[in-house]
């Protein structure tokens, strides 16, 4: 009589935290494409991905990561505000021979902050990580972002020297600090902003607006407000910043970016202010779009290539 042997379980098992990337797409013009790279699987949750493009012929280029908006709770890493072309961010960063990942993030309705900048910082874990597979500069990465995104942005460059703020999540380990940052009108102090006056983003029920910072700071979101101010971090060791925001700006007020640059400055850390005359948010009504990006890629550049 034959028996049957049970195989025996591996001795060691997890949960993968990260998937490693595949071989990218390559455009006409030699940019590559990594597309959906799984920088984090946190379990419970869907995977987190980036989308990647390393400029051609480039040797260990810097790289910027892009943090789209949508108020913590909506968007998505391929899509861009209205006033900018498809793609057209992203390839003003290749043009100057800079690579570009987009990320997406857990959102609020998934989970409350922060785990938003833990996933930010993930993102950069991973690329650093994988920077020779890449064939990235580890040394040079900085961080842009619009709205929501600014916000997860400044935060991210002002506490990558904070181990209790870095999270558990995809690659765990190598540094998340970052050389610079652009931030577009995102929010700096959430105290500032009323529980009493939500920012005015409309629901499908009309007439009461989503209490967007109640969503993202979830049940306990009046302690959490100074935890996610990026105001709260400052410090004089702060990458440079560039902030730029509408002086028409019906959701977030332009006073963020204005507190934002003075607490940099007193600090005595690098910031510049760009105020769009007025621009409302996403810089609608803005007269010349593609100069306030080329500036931005300009400020990366210039800060991502230096030797200092």
């Amino acid at each position: 009589m034959s028996t049957q042997q049970e195989s025996a379980p591996p001795a060691e098992w997890a949960l993968p935290q990260y998937l490693s990337p595949v071989e990218p797409l390559r455009r006409a013009d030699g940019t590559s494409h990594y597309s959906g790279i799984s920088y984090a699987v946190p379990p419970g949750y869907r995977p987190l991905q980036m989308d990647l493009w390393t400029p051609a012929d480039a040797d260990r280029p810097p790289c910027v990561v892009w943090i789209h908006g949508g108020a913590w709770f909506f968007g998505d890493r391929r899509d861009l505000p209205p006033p900018i072309e498809p793609n057209g961010l992203f390839d003003a960063l290749l043009n100057t021979g800079t690579a570009v990942a987009s990320i997406d993030y857990r959102l609020s309705a998934e989970a409350p902050f922060p785990a938003q900048l833990h996933d930010t910082k993930a993102a950069i874990r991973y690329l650093r990580h994988h920077a020779d597979q890449l064939n990235l500069d580890p040394h040079r990465i900085g961080v842009w972002g619009e709205s929501a995104g600014g916000h997860l942005a400044a935060l991210a460059a002002l506490t990558g020297g904070l181990p209790e703020l870095e999270g558990e999540v995809g690659v765990l380990g190598p540094d998340s600090s970052v050389r610079a940052c652009v931030d577009w009108y995102g929010l700096s102090d959430l105290d500032s902003q009323p529980d009493e006056e939500p920012i005015p983003l409309e629901s499908p029920e009309p007439g009461r607006p989503y209490d967007i910072i109640g969503m993202l700071l979830g049940s306990h979101a009046h302690e959490a407000k100074r935890a996610a101010s990026p105001v709260t971090y400052v410090t004089a060791d702060a990458p440079p910043f560039l902030l730029m925001h509408g002086t028409h700006d019906a959701v977030v007020p332009v006073t963020h970016s204005e507190l934002l640059h003075d607490a940099l400055t007193q600090a005595g850390a690098k910031s510049e202010l760009l105020l769009v005359n007025g621009a409302d948010h996403i810089f609608l009504g803005a007269t010349d779009v593609p100069a306030l990006i080329e500036t931005s890629v300009a400020f990366l550049t210039t800060h991502l290539t230096s030797e200092d």
